[in-house]
């Protein structure tokens, strides 16, 4: 086993509707200390993720269906955890479906247990890093959002007291400080009460 599957005990969900197969995988798996709970169908794939809530959930089927991929994207699975898909044929629709369902690993050739470790660390370091992606682009929205709403308290500041825009800012923060708030804080409470008074 490699890296990151070794390190960390895992919860495993491997959705695979032929007993043979997930009892090679749990075999393979479960001397390593991963815990290992198999879902046969694909019904109510999006429920039963929810409710185990595992670390990475390994999906193999020959063929999934459009109601399938719905239904991982349902469960939220894709954005809470990794998500690698094992099919049997390639296909470019699928494919783009998957990703945009947001699957971490999309695996041509089947669920095959000498190959299923390094498909867990990919899918993991591949999750994590969309992860940091997605958390990095919230922030840059949030601190854009926050900039855009300073420089209206600061224009609203301009207009009412007649001073600059240094000035404008330096009171906005001085302000804050005094509050013990944020100065984008300060700065929605004075836009909102603004917007009331006129």
């Amino acid at each position: 086993m490699t890296g990151a599957t070794l390190a960390l005990r895992l919860h495993i969900v491997i959705v695979e509707p032929y007993e043979a197969r997930a009892r090679s995988l749990i075999e393979c798996l479960q001397p390593l200390g991963h815990q290992v709970t198999v879902i046969a169908e694909a019904a109510g794939l999006a429920r039963r993720v929810r409710e185990i809530a595992p670390d990475i959930v390994l999906i193999d089927m020959a063929n999934p269906s459009r109601d399938t991929l719905e239904e991982m994207t349902l469960a939220s699975g894709p954005l809470d955890r990794p998500v690698a898909l094992f099919v049997d044929r390639s296909d470019a629709d699928l494919t783009r479906q998957a990703i945009e369902a947001g699957v971490s690993a999309y695996v041509i050739d089947g669920l095959q247990p000498q190959r299923v470790a390094a498909v867990m660390d990919a899918a993991i370091a591949r999750f994590q890093m969309f992860r940091r992606m997605r958390l990095e682009l919230e922030a840059t929205r949030r601190a854009l959002e926050e900039r855009k709403l300073i420089d209206r308290a600061k224009g609203i500041l301009m207009k009412a007291r007649g001073i600059g825009e240094d000035e404008a800012y330096a009171l906005l923060r001085r302000t804050a400080m005094d509050q013990g708030r944020k100065i984008a804080e300060v700065a929605a409470a004075l836009v909102t009460a603004a917007g009331l008074l006129s």
